[in-house]
C-alpha cells in the first residue's frame, strides 16, 4: 500500500516537473520573442522620428522654393506690364548672351 502510494506520488511530482520545465522553456522562448519585438518597435519609432524630421525639412524647402518662384513670377508680370519694346530688347539681349555662352563653350572644346 505504502509503496504504491509513494510511487504514485513520485510519478505525479515528476509529471509536474516535466510540465514546469516545458512551461519554463516556452516562457523563455516567449521572452526572447517579446524582446525582439520590443527592440524592433523601438527601431521603427526611431526611423519614424527621423522620417518626420526629414519631411519637415523638405516641407520648409518647398515653402522656400514656392516663395522664390512666386517672387520670380511677380517680376515676370512686372516685366510684361512694361512696354513691348523693353520686353523684346530683354529677350534679344538674353538670346545673344546664351548664343555667346554656347559659342564660347564650343570654342573651348
Amino acid at each position: 500500500g505504502d509503496g504504491a502510494a509513494a510511487g504514485s506520488y513520485g510519478y505525479t511530482n515528476s509529471g509536474y516537473s516535466v510540465y514546469e520545465e516545458e512551461n519554463e522553456r516556452l516562457t523563455e522562448s516567449l521572452r526572447t520573442k517579446v524582446s525582439a519585438i520590443k527592440s524592433l518597435s523601438i527601431e521603427i519609432g526611431t526611423e519614424v522620428k527621423n522620417q518626420n524630421k526629414m519631411l519637415s525639412e523638405m516641407e520648409n524647402d518647398f515653402d522656400s522654393t514656392g516663395g522664390l518662384l512666386g517672387a520670380t513670377m511677380g517680376r515676370l508680370r512686372t516685366l510684361s506690364r512694361g512696354s513691348q519694346t523693353k520686353l523684346l530688347c530683354y529677350m534679344m539681349l538674353f538670346s545673344l548672351f546664351v548664343f555667346f555662352v554656347i559659342y564660347w563653350i564650343i570654342k573651348l572644346r
